[in-house]
């Protein structure tokens, strides 16, 4: 059986004595989208930390196409999973072209010269990104949904085998927030990407993720198709909330809307 893009085997991690995740199992597959998905508090960001090598499981195994991500020295860890954070840090005195290169980091040699192969992988993530118009504006001046997709291109410019999103669509109007699903979609087609996505978002979730794991608690209350996992009993069940599941005629994707509780005293 082939190595997974991402597996991560009973694992108990935490902060401290308290465990943030318990238990938890996940594997994706080379091409494949999964959404993670849950309420304030469920252990989310404790699983970002995991893959991108910040936190170690205090029991389990975290593993990138086949190595223990704790076996594995930064540089290493970098050239296989690339992340970008909820928050974008500001590069001050850099511009959007330098910022990018950044990505180009883990395959460069001591010098951090750059090749052929660096400056095209900057280029196609500046298109995909829909950064042309930018590239030599300093990243300080931009907007914060602008900031976000300067990250977003940095990450796909790292070209890992491992895309992890934490809340990439935040910040971002909707046409860049579809515009920023599609060329991860495109990414995972043409190169085998792998993404691991946090989204709040329940709508984007159901349009492109191939496999949803639902956390509460710290720990993964269930995972498997958006089918199969975004019902109404299971969504309110997790998020202890009323939600309208509707399907759209035109594609069969279902989408979600949250539902007002009836005031007291009201019928």
């Amino acid at each position: 059986m082939a190595d997974a893009a991402v597996e991560v085997t009973d694992v108990f991690a935490g902060y401290g004595e308290t465990d943030a995740l318990s238990g938890v199992s996940l594997r994706v597959e080379p091409g494949e989208l999964c959404a993670v998905l849950g309420p304030n508090g469920a252990g989310k960001s404790t699983l970002v930390k995991l893959l991108s090598g910040l936190l170690r499981p205090r029991l389990g195994r975290v593993a990138i196409a086949g190595k223990d991500v704790t076996t594995l020295d930064r540089r290493a860890l970098a050239r296989l999973v690339a992340v970008v954070p909820q928050h974008v840090e500001v590069a001050l005195g850099f511009t959007v072209r330098d910022v990018v290169m950044m990505g180009r980091a883990p395959h460069q040699g001591a010098w951090m010269s750059a090749a052929d192969a660096d400056r095209d992988a900057v280029e196609r993530a500046i298109e995909a990104c829909d950064l042309g118009d930018l590239v030599e504006r300093r990243v300080a001046t931009l907007s914060g949904g602008e900031q976000k997709r300067v990250a977003i291109a940095r990450a796909l410019a790292q070209e890992g085998k491992v895309l992890v999103l934490d809340e990439a669509g935040a910040h971002l109007d909707i046409r860049h927030n579809i515009a920023v699903h599609e060329v991860v979609r495109r990414e995972l087609a043409g190169r085998g990407l792998a993404c691991v996505a946090v989204l709040h978002d329940l709508n984007a979730a159901a349009q492109y993720a191939d496999r949803i794991a639902l956390l509460k608690g710290g720990r993964i209350v269930a995972q498997g198709t958006v089918e199969e996992v975004m019902t109404y009993r299971r969504l309110k069940e997790v998020f202890e909330a009323e939600l309208y599941v509707g399907v759209n005629e035109l594609d069969g994707a279902r989408y979600f809307l949250p539902v007002r509780p009836n005031p007291r005293g009201t019928a």
